[in-house]
């Protein structure tokens, strides 16, 4: 079992990192979730996100943008698997995100990953999960 910590932690990266785990065989949790961070400008990507959950289509088979930051990332996770074929739907079964950290998971030891940390951008344009999450109408802590 791969116990990742996503404060502070490039989404995408983080993202394929799990995928990554996740297709070879192990269990995936992803804790922290609401301090992942996204890169850019933070009026650029609110906006990209408003205009994304904005989209118009037939509401009954429309994409479903998730409000929540743990279903935020799962989400991204599954975008970096091969979600039609059964390896991939069984590698996304096996990923769990939780927001904060459990207390089932807190004596266990957690995977940082410094290489994929906000220190790496090359500039400080960035803004987190919970922040995107709670301008789209999340309502969560």
């Amino acid at each position: 079992m791969k116990i990742f910590n996503g404060q502070d932690i490039i989404l995408g990266r983080l993202a394929a990192e799990a995928a990554k785990q996740a297709l070879s065989g192990e269990e995936v949790v992803v804790l922290n979730c609401e301090k992942v961070v996204i890169s850019g400008r933070k009026s650029l990507t609110l906006a990209r996100e408003k205009r994304r959950r904005e989209r118009k289509g037939y509401p009954l088979k429309s994409h479903v943008i998730p409000r929540l930051p743990e279903r935020s990332v799962r989400r991204s996770i599954r975008g970096m698997l091969p979600w039609k074929s059964a390896r991939g739907k069984e590698a996304f079964a096996r990923v769990k995100c939780y927001r904060g950290i459990p207390a089932e998971y807190a004596d266990k030891q957690i995977i940082t990953m410094p290489q994929n940390s906000l220190s790496k951008l090359p500039n400080l344009k960035y803004i987190t999960l919970s922040e995107i999450c709670h301008h789209l109408g999340g309502k969560h802590d």
